[in-house]
């Protein structure tokens, strides 16, 4: 699942656009850009979709956003083989588990802050995700972490597993993680 939020930068809006795995509630890709579009919200997914082997026909859910909506994007999911899922009208609260996300990190790691440059933002971001993933505890998860979640059988219906770099297709948006990115 998927959404997007806005963050500040010296005085500027920056966006960004993450993936959570919903059974696991691991952020499995997330990207940051001064403009809220497809681009965005394209690279989130393609990170999310190298980090996790994603196999045809899985879901991807997000609220009903044009960045989520749009002709790119929904070509992106087909590219991969997921299917798109979106909040249904006057149903926000769909998307509930990406809001606590961004809740939780604006709570615990970004309020009082401020940044003077967009690499700050990132290495914050960063390590927030790296710790959201691996030390902080879920009650929903019977106490565990996101990844150690991912490893127990019983929590999450499946394992976890590390994929190489996805294949460059002609019209694939072909995005390798990079220092700071994710």
């Amino acid at each position: 699942m998927g959404d997007v939020t806005y963050l500040k930068v010296a005085g500027q809006w920056r966006y960004m656009a993450a993936v959570m795995d919903k059974h696991t509630r691991r952020i499995v890709g997330w990207s940051l850009g001064e403009r809220r579009d497809a681009a965005l919200t394209r690279e989130a997914l393609v990170h999310s979709a190298w980090s996790r082997c994603v196999r045809p026909g899985v879901v991807f859910h997000s609220d009903r956003g044009i960045e989520f909506a749009n002709f790119e994007f929904r070509n992106q999911l087909s590219e991969l083989g997921m299917v798109q899922s979106m909040n249904r009208p006057g149903r926000m609260n769909d998307n509930a588990h990406m809001e606590s996300f961004f809740h939780s990190m604006k709570c615990e790691e970004l309020y009082g802050k401020k940044f003077d440059t967009e690499q700050q933002l990132r290495r914050t971001l960063q390590s927030y995700i790296n710790f959201y993933n691996h030390r902080r505890l879920h009650p929903s998860l019977r106490y565990l972490s996101p990844a150690r979640c991912g490893k127990v059988p019983q929590c999450a219906g499946f394992p976890t597993a590390q994929c190489g770099p996805l294949p460059q297709r002609a019209g694939h948006l072909h995005v390798q993680p990079h220092g700071g990115r994710w």
